[in-house]
């Protein structure tokens, strides 16, 4: 048994769908052949109860942490800082990509690349970040005794010794950052 033959009819309406896919497609990619990002979302601070996500465009955060945006590829002069943030005794996780904005393949010279708590001080910028600047990459609210919505109290060491100045405090040179909240 042989195939049914294609009725003639039908090979100028594959033309038109096809010119029609070819319209789209330079419609959707432009004249340039490339799509720009969307507009970033302004950045905006949490003062909501944890979680915390990273902020989906980070570059507003980077922007207004008032830090340099890098390449993704900047691993210059690193160093990790081990941090655990809590609130009303509960752990509250980091998230990754915090100072990561994959959108726009750039980062901050402070950042996440994953859930373990580690913050990684990478590229240029990276000696003088302030855990004031990394709260506000993260989007949340870190000020007058509040993380957060949490209120009560806010105490912060950096490798066991108090942190009188919490916002102002330089990231670079502590192994490990405890931030304790409480409601």
């Amino acid at each position: 048994m042989s195939p049914e033959p294609v009725p003639s009819s039908a090979a100028p309406s594959r033309r038109v769908v096809l010119s029609g896919l070819a319209g789209l497609t330079t419609l959707l990619l432009g004249a340039g052949g490339c799509v720009a990002p969307e507009e970033p979302e302004p950045a905006s601070t949490a003062t909501t109860p944890p979680p915390w996500p990273a902020p989906r465009d980070a570059i507003s955060n980077i922007k207004a942490a008032g830090l340099p945006e890098l390449p993704l590829t900047d691993t210059a002069d690193p160093h990790i800082v081990e941090f655990t943030v809590t609130v009303d005794g509960a752990a509250v996780t980091l998230p990754p990509h915090i100072g990561v904005d994959r959108v726009r393949a750039v980062q901050a010279p402070v950042h996440t690349h994953d859930e373990t708590g580690q913050v990684w001080l990478e590229g240029r910028g990276n000696r003088e970040v302030t855990l004031g600047q990394f709260f506000q990459l993260w989007g949340v609210r870190f000020e007058a005794g509040c993380l957060g919505s949490a209120c009560g109290g806010l105490k912060v060491a950096a490798d066991g010794q108090p942190v009188d100045e919490p916002l102002g405090f330089v990231l670079r040179g502590a192994d490990r950052i405890e931030v304790r909240a409480t409601s």
